[in-house]
């Protein structure tokens, strides 16, 4: 059932259990707001977050019927990149490890032994061949950058070296004696600020494609074999325009492996590359825990057909890339695993849904139902009217809602009709915000608590807005089109929408259509069979439906309040470091400070920006 402490419940078992833990979600917004639950139920466990790196996302495609070659393009965002990494390092270290992931997880990732054994390790106390240890951070894809420290870099100062793990937001300051390394401590890269005094530091790779030299000359060997039979082939059946094709291109990358280790693209050639045979399955997330790990599916009725479908969508798309010449045949290799591996990996498996599908409950040894709310909140009432003057009546049901402090959903079925329909009702005076796929997903993030915090009252979206989205403040759901056949507007997905409004006392769903299909009477039948239960289990008990109180905070802001406490150490350091009395001091601190909040403002860090802004103002006053 929707709202009834399911997440709490997750918890309860990974407690008792005492195993490390697998939570996988299948969007990055569920995703992310259940990484911010889990880090508060464990604040002393490594709970980390593991999603596609990706802001922006074009495959490498060709499409043979227009004859149209569509390059990769993608934009990587560095704090989920670092996010990822820390979760693989967490692995490595730790067993208090709880993972929420999408199914990225079982997308490949490189070898697990490979990203072990090729970490470096440094003790105190211990010599230590500097030059050894630069060549080891260069083929770790660490960069050196003597002027410039930052993530994946390290640089080298005398008989300091500094490293900045890809994985950490902190970096290591290793002093040494000649050979000798004298003192291991952390520090702030940004401030200079030191941190804790350590025995020992390790340094895990910055990417997770790494592998020794030896394995790298190994496969472009094979590389060079698979490249000569291939061209050979397309040569025999005449394709001679698909033969120089992949001859230059894969030279050039065989090029780019030997001079540099590392090549755009490396993941199409991971399985020469990690010495796996043709159709062997590649290293993945699940890979990097240890045998004996429990996994929570949540919302299994999606995430588990979300798991199924990936393999074949990609083989698809790969499979034209190799017959035109565009890639080897290794690429295709270079996959997502198949349903028959995923589970073939994971023996201690909790499906987590309010609508569980037929595989989930055959499968099951045990299928507990929560029905009854901690907060003795019922399941919302539900009214189905006509599409005629639909708008006037969402219009009146959400100016009611606002002027009680609460908000409001509308599910559309398109991104178009989302888009339009926010710019209708904001013209009407109405606060309002729309959501789907294309709002990339840390501003998604923001939306949802911005619509909690009250800085708008309704958030219009198509389904990123059901599966356990928690939004307490919601008290009334508008669903346009619900008569119409679809996925979107099936019983499940109906009964997901419903759950929305019932972590508010006021609840209330009003479905808009002209007929009342099989999926509604599905979706209102079972609605009022929780009712009924949840009604008499309170009137039994006494109990009062309460709406949920929940404290508002951003599902990622720990980031954003590091950055923030950053530039306060910041600017305390050039405080220290400028005498205020002195004007020429005082001017060059100004000057200092403009600069920062300049950069900050071209990176769109404005809260950090504003803040140099007031620290300036208060030094002109003074």
């Amino acid at each position: 059932m929707t709202g009834s402490g399911k997440t709490f419940t997750m918890a309860k078992v990974i407690e008792r259990l005492q195993k490390p833990t697998l939570i996988i979600s299948h969007n990055k917004t569920l995703s992310a707001q259940l990484y911010r639950e889990f880090k508060g139920f464990f604040p002393e466990n490594a709970v980390e977050y593991f999603v596609s790196y990706y802001d922006y996302y074009q495959p490498e495609a060709y499409v043979a019927s227009k004859d149209l070659y569509i390059e990769k393009d993608s934009s990587i965002n560095d704090e989920i990149d670092r996010m990822r990494l820390s979760a693989t390092a967490a692995l490595m270290e730790r067993r208090d490890v709880v993972i929420v992931a999408t199914v990225s997880c079982i997308y490949g990732l490189g070898s697990p032994d490979l990203y072990r054994d090729m970490r470096v390790y440094i003790d105190k106390g211990s010599p230590l061949d500097l030059e050894s240890v630069k060549r080891n951070l260069v083929n770790l894809q660490y960069e050196r950058n003597d002027m410039v420290l930052e993530r994946g870099r390290f640089r080298v100062r005398g008989d300091i070296l500094e490293i900045y793990p890809a994985y950490l937001e902190e970096a290591y300051r290793i002093e040494l004696d000649f050979d000798t390394v004298q003192r291991i401590r952390k520090f702030n890269p940004l401030t200079g600020a030191a941190g804790a005094d350590l025995d020992e530091a390790v340094v895990y790779p910055a990417k997770h494609f790494v592998m020794p030299e030896d394995m790298v000359h190994r496969a472009i060997e094979a590389l060079k074999s698979e490249l000569d039979a291939q061209h050979e082939k397309f040569l025999s059946q005449n394709k001679y325009l698909e033969a120089q094709r992949l001859k230059s291109r894969t030279e050039y990358d065989i090029e780019m492996l030997q001079e540099m280790g590392y090549c755009s693209g490396i993941e199409n050639y991971s399985a020469p590359l990690s010495g796996r045979k043709p159709g062997e399955r590649p290293g993945v997330l699940l890979d990097y825990f240890p045998k004996d790990f429990i996994t929570f599916i949540d919302e299994s009725h999606v995430t588990l057909s979300q798991i199924g479908a990936m393999y074949s969508g990609d083989r698809s798309r790969k499979s034209s890339l190799v017959d035109y010449g565009f890639r080897l045949p290794c690429a295709l290799d270079n996959r997502p695993l198949k349903i028959e591996e995923f589970e073939g990996m994971v023996n201690r498996v909790v499906y987590v849904s309010a609508t569980p599908g037929d595989v989930e409950l055959k499968r099951s040894k045990v299928v507990a139902e929560q029905v009854i709310r901690p907060t003795g909140l019922v399941d919302p009432e539900i009214l189905v009217r006509p599409t005629e003057g639909q708008m006037e009546d969402i219009y009146a049901r959400v100016k009611d809602r606002s002027s009680r402090g609460e908000r409001s959903l509308i599910i559309t079925l398109t991104k178009k009709m989302a888009e339009e329909l926010a710019d209708y009702l904001t013209g009407l005076g109405l606060r309002v915000r729309y959501i789907h796929s294309e709002v990339e997903t840390i501003e998604r993030v923001e939306i949802l608590t911005q619509l909690r915090a009250g800085q708008f009252d309704v958030l219009v979206g198509i389904n990123l807005l059901r599966e356990g989205i928690d939004l307490p403040e919601v008290s009334f759901i508008a669903i346009l089109d619900a008569d119409k056949i679809g996925f979107l507007r099936s019983a499940t997905s109906l009964i997901q929408i419903i759950g929305r409004a019932a972590r508010n006392a006021a609840g209330l769903v009003v479905m808009y259509a002209d007929r009342q299909s099989e999926a509604m009477r599905i979706a209102i039948l079972e609605t009022d069979r929780r009712r009924k239960i949840q009604a008499g289990y309170n009137a039994a008990h006494g109990i009062t439906p309460t709406t949920i109180m929940k404290s508002i905070k951003a599902i990622l802001e720990r980031h954003k309040e590091e950055k923030i406490d950053t530039t306060l150490d910041e600017v305390n350091l050039l405080k220290k470091t400028h005498n205020l009395l002195v004007p020429e001091q005082r001017k060059s601190l100004t000057r200092a400070l403009e600069q920062r909040m300049l950069e900050h403002a071209k990176n769109l860090e404005f809260e950090e920006a504003a803040l140099l802004r007031d620290e300036i103002a208060k030094l002109r006053k003074a």
